[in-house]
């Protein structure tokens, strides 16, 4: 189905959300309309925050507004479906469009699967109606079904559209781009060179990808790695966990700018206990690369100075490399909390492949690593 026939079957004036691939025809098509305008379209910084919004936009307009994510994002938006729009509350009528990743029967990545089986028992259970846009849905069946939810929305009910895989199309192609001159990928290679045999933690994306790979091309073991393949926004807390737990080991985030923006408040935590050997690097391309380039807000704040504010004894921006590999180099020795802004490019190699080893081999693999004697049933780590 092409998108403009979803949106105007929808008929809002006003979407918000967290872009998705499988909703890249939606997000291209609102940037290309609307671009960032806070009269029609923010990209939000999580799908709670999305959702808040959206309700504020309700309390404002009297109209109805859409909120769009991942399925990944169904449990961050549950604490405010339940506890604000519900129809039991303050009965605020939201439509959720869902990007359906890990659909069951159809192949995904492994972080997608269990959370492709739930996703429509979820929204059941929030009391969310439901339906299903599959690449075959005609514009009539489309019509129906929005009368239908009309009547819900009408008695403050929140209703969905789950979106299957290639479902919308799109003919424009809209590019994203910045001015930065840094590769993700050859910071990686940077930051993999100083930081030796030392635990990293990597964000979820082409991020965790691409430090794959380099360890492969370098012929190195992947026990240094913990991959965060899914949980956006919560590599940073892993290592904080595991920083405080190994004093006597550097340990190394290498987050992104969208995961850092989606649970900003875990730098706050991260400063207020300070560990002296977590260095925390976040490769600040001001776009949600992974899913299609669509852009944050991060290339509009200063993430270091954000990071003092939240307590890290030092955080610096860089955008060359002579200057990344200063800091980098400094942090390693320097015996205190600290977090490098990396200025970045967009864009990744077209042959960019996949891990080859499962979360699960990830996570034990990595623990006998943190641990340096693993002997089998003195730690359980499951599997």
């Amino acid at each position: 189905m092409d998108v403009k026939q979803f949106v105007e079957v929808i008929g809002a004036d006003f979407y918000t959300g967290v872009p998705d691939s499988q909703l890249k025809a939606l997000c291209n098509y609102l940037m290309d309309t609307y671009g960032i305008d806070p009269k029609h379209h923010i990209i939000a910084a999580n799908e709670g925050n999305c959702t808040a919004l959206a309700a504020g936009y309700h309390l404002a307009t009297g109209k109805i507004p859409v909120v769009y994510m991942q399925n990944s994002g169904e449990g961050n938006v549950i604490n405010p479906a339940a506890s604000l729009l519900n129809d039991k509350v303050y009965a605020i009528p939201v439509i959720f469009v869902i990007g359906w990743r890990g659909e069951p029967g159809v192949h995904d990545e492994p972080q997608h699967i269990y959370q492709g089986k739930v996703t429509v028992e979820l929204l059941e259970t929030m009391g969310i109606a439901s339906y299903i846009i599959s690449r075959d849905t005609s514009l009539d069946e489309l019509k129906v079904k929005m009368d239908e939810f009309g009547e819900l929305l009408a008695k403050g009910k929140d209703v969905a559209f789950v979106v299957r895989k290639d479902a919308l199309s799109y003919e424009k192609k809209v590019n994203y781009r910045n001015d930065n001159q840094m590769l993700r990928e050859d910071i990686i290679r940077h930051i993999v060179r100083f930081s030796g045999e030392d635990p990293i933690v990597s964000t979820t994306g082409k991020a965790s990808r691409e430090l794959f790979e380099i360890r492969e091309e370098n012929g190195q073991e992947h026990k240094y790695d913990f991959l965060t393949v899914g949980s956006m926004g919560h590599s940073s807390s892993i290592a904080l966990g595991i920083a405080v737990n190994k004093p006597e080991t550097t340990v190394w985030c290498i987050d992104g700018d969208g995961a850092v923006l989606m649970h900003m408040g875990a730098m706050a935590v991260i400063g207020a206990n300070a560990p002296g050997n977590l260095i925390h690097i976040v490769i600040n391309n001001g776009a949600h690369e992974t899913v299609g380039g669509m852009p944050t807000v991060a290339d509009q704040i200063d993430l270091a100075a954000a990071a003092k504010a939240c307590g890290y004894p030092y955080a610096v921006s860089v955008d060359n490399f002579e200057k990344l590999d200063e800091e980098l180099e400094k942090a390693k020795t320097r015996g205190t909390l600290s977090m490098i802004e990396v200025k970045c490019s967009l864009g990744a190699r077209d042959d960019l492949g996949r891990p080859t080893t499962t979360a699960l081999e990830n996570k034990v693999n990595f623990m006998k690593h943190l641990k340096n004697i693993y002997e089998s049933g003195e730690l359980d780590v499951g599997g």
